[in-house]
Formats: structure tokens, C-alpha cells, sequence
């Protein structure tokens, strides 16, 4: 005799992987002070040294109208702490959601979800931040920290693209290097720096051999800015399958 699934139930199975998942999304968001509220008050009180700094300079050189002093480059702190977040969360929390029974695919879709959303986030307030700097033509003193000068000319939704993709760039490639260390630990962190050194140099190397950095400038004035940023879609999509390949056969270790 065949057995008809009643609906009701098979839709609450399928429902099932989406609810875990969105669980791991929840439980990486439980240290908001850790992965939210630190990046922002710090990135908060880098700008009011930064302000000040510029301050100092527009009245000690005697010029009360708009000084271009410039990109001061303070905004990079962020996306460095966003390759430490990926990396915390993974480690902190991988162990700890498998011993509650969820599976590895749930634990790094949860991951993604949850990196999305930051990458949202953070996106958006650089985006406001750099609106505001560019109306206020550098905060009033030409300063610039959240809008770099090939930003300033770029509409917001290009400015808000940008930042997203330089975000989702930093948290795959911290979780990533988080990956292979829960699984070869400190030798496979090793080996994995050394094969990046190695490739980044010899990519220097037979470009500047092959006399190719013209080319290079080259496709870079005709890409645009948004352009270029948006093939770190490439390495992103090869961080995100290549830590979930590592994170699969990745067993936690005391």
C-alpha cells in the first residue's frame, strides 16, 4: 500500500535545513559587542582623531577656508577587523554548534548568511559616512577618510556596491584561513601564506618581466573603480566553496 505525505508535513521537513541555518545565523550574532559594536566605536573614534588632526593642521597652517588634505586611508581599519570577525566566529563557533547536533552545511551556510548581512551593514553605514563627507565637501576641511578620491565622484548605490563587495571579500577570506586552521592548524596556516607569497610574487614577476604594468594601468583607467572592485567577486566565490570543501572534513580539536 502506498503512503501519501500529508503536505503540512513535508513542508515542515523541508523547512527544517532553513530553520538550522538560520539558527547558526543567529547564534554568530550573539556577541553584537564583539562583531558590531567594537569595528564601530572604533572606527567612530578613528574618525574624531582624524577630524581632529585635520583641524590642527588647517589652524597651524593660518588657512580658515577648505584645505584638500586628502584620503588619510583610517577607513581600512574596518575591512582589516573584518577578516579578525570571520575568523573569530568560525573558530568560536564551529565546535561549539556541532556539539548541539547541527551539521557542518548548516553551520557555513549560517556563516554566509551571516556575512551577507554584516557586509549589508557595514556597506551601509560607509555609505551614509562618505554621502555626508562628500556634501560637506571633506567635513569642511577637505578631509577625506570614508570616500577615496576615485569614490567621491561615484553615485551612492555605486559607493554602497563597492564597500559591499570589499566586505564580502574580507569575510570569506577570514573564513577561509579560519577553516584551514581548525583543520591543519598553525602548518596548514603556514602553508597556506607561503603558496599565497609565492603566487603574488610570481605574478609580479612575470608582469614586470612582461613589461605588462602599462596594460595593467591601462585596463584599470577603462574597468573603472566599480569594475575592478567587482572581480573580487572571483577570489570571494573561491574563498567561500574552498572554505566550505576544508570546513567538511574539518574535525574540532581540543
Amino acid at each position: 500500500m502506498t503512503t501519501i505525505a500529508h503536505p503540512a508535513a513535508a513542508s515542515s521537513r523541508s523547512s527544517e535545513p532553513l530553520h538550522h541555518v538560520l539558527a547558526v545565523t543567529r547564534l554568530l550574532f550573539v556577541n553584537k559587542v564583539q562583531i558590531i559594536y567594537t569595528p564601530l566605536i572604533a572606527l567612530g573614534g578613528i574618525f574624531l582623531l582624524n577630524l581632529a588632526i585635520w583641524w590642527i593642521i588647517i589652524i597651524a597652517s593660518g588657512n580658515t577656508g577648505v584645505n584638500h588634505l586628502g584620503y588619510s586611508g583610517a577607513a581600512s581599519y574596518i575591512y582589516v577587523y573584518a577578516i579578525i570577525i570571520a575568523v573569530q566566529v568560525i573558530l568560536r563557533t564551529f565546535p561549539f554548534s556541532l556539539g548541539f547536533g547541527v551539521t557542518r552545511r548548516n553551520f557555513y551556510l549560517g556563516a554566509v548568511v551571516a556575512f551577507l548581512l554584516l557586509s549589508v551593514g557595514f556597506a551601509a553605514v560607509l555609505t551614509i559616512m562618505s554621502s555626508i563627507e562628500i556634501a560637506t565637501h571633506g567635513w569642511g576641511v577637505g578631509g577625506r577618510m570614508f570616500a577615496p578620491l576615485y569614490f567621491t565622484n561615484a553615485f551612492w548605490l555605486a559607493r554602497f556596491a563597492m564597500y559591499f563587495l570589499v566586505f564580502l571579500f574580507c569575510l570569506f577570506v577570514g573564513s577561509v584561513i579560519a577553516t584551514i586552521y581548525l583543520r591543519w592548524r598553525a602548518l596548514g596556516i603556514t602553508v597556506f601564506f607561503a603558496l599565497l607569497a609565492i603566487v603574488i610574487v610570481a605574478a609580479i614577476a612575470e608582469v614586470t618581466i612582461g613589461h605588462q604594468w602599462p596594460s595593467i594601468g591601462s585596463w584599470f583607467r577603462t574597468t573603472g573603480t566599480l569594475g575592478v572592485v567587482a572581480w573580487t567577486l572571483v577570489p570571494s566565490v573561491i574563498a567561500a566553496f574552498g572554505g566550505f570543501f576544508v570546513l567538511r572534513r574539518t574535525t574540532p580539536k581540543s
